[in-house]
């Protein structure tokens, strides 16, 4: 009875560890893709989508910095407010975006994920270490809080 009763707590415990890493494993590809709707959303200047995959907090951050300067926002409101002009007066890219995952790190209702991403298109571009900081919304969509860009500086 006792090996019964283990054999039965082992199969409960092996199948929830397995629903588990079910559902952060639909998680993992679902930020991967809100990570990649808002570059190309960006890339491709279509304000509606890009903003649909922000959270529109005021702890939302972005920065960016290559090897002329620095720059970041803070909160939603500044962040879109610095970027509609870009919207308004940029042309779509035709360039090609891959991303190489370094991380992806779920935690509850929150992620923190890490890549390089490559650019390529006929404008000089750095590859540049990204990151993303997502919170998961009440009714399950992720959301990006937080852009982290650094550019790697050109090879010598």
């Amino acid at each position: 009875m006792k090996t019964l009763l283990r054999s039965f707590i082992a199969c409960l415990l092996l199948g929830g560890q397995f629903q588990v890493a079910l559902a952060q494993s639909k998680d993992v590809e679902a930020i991967k893709a809100v990570v990649a709707k808002e570059t190309s959303s960006f890339m491709n200047v279509d304000y509606k989508n890009w903003s649909d995959t922000w959270l529109k907090a005021p702890y939302s951050y972005w920065s960016y910095s290559d090897s002329t300067s620095t720059s970041y926002l803070e909160g939603w409101e500044g962040i879109d407010k610095n970027f509609q002009s870009y919207f308004r007066t940029s042309k779509p890219s035709r360039a090609t975006i891959t991303n190489e995952w370094q991380q992806i790190r779920v935690y509850g209702n929150g992620a923190y994920v890490r890549f390089v991403q490559k650019v390529k298109d006929d404008i000089d571009r750095d590859e540049t270490s990204q990151m993303r900081v997502l919170e998961k919304t009440k009714d399950g969509q992720w959301k990006v809080i937080c852009v982290g860009a650094i550019a790697k500086y050109p090879k010598e």
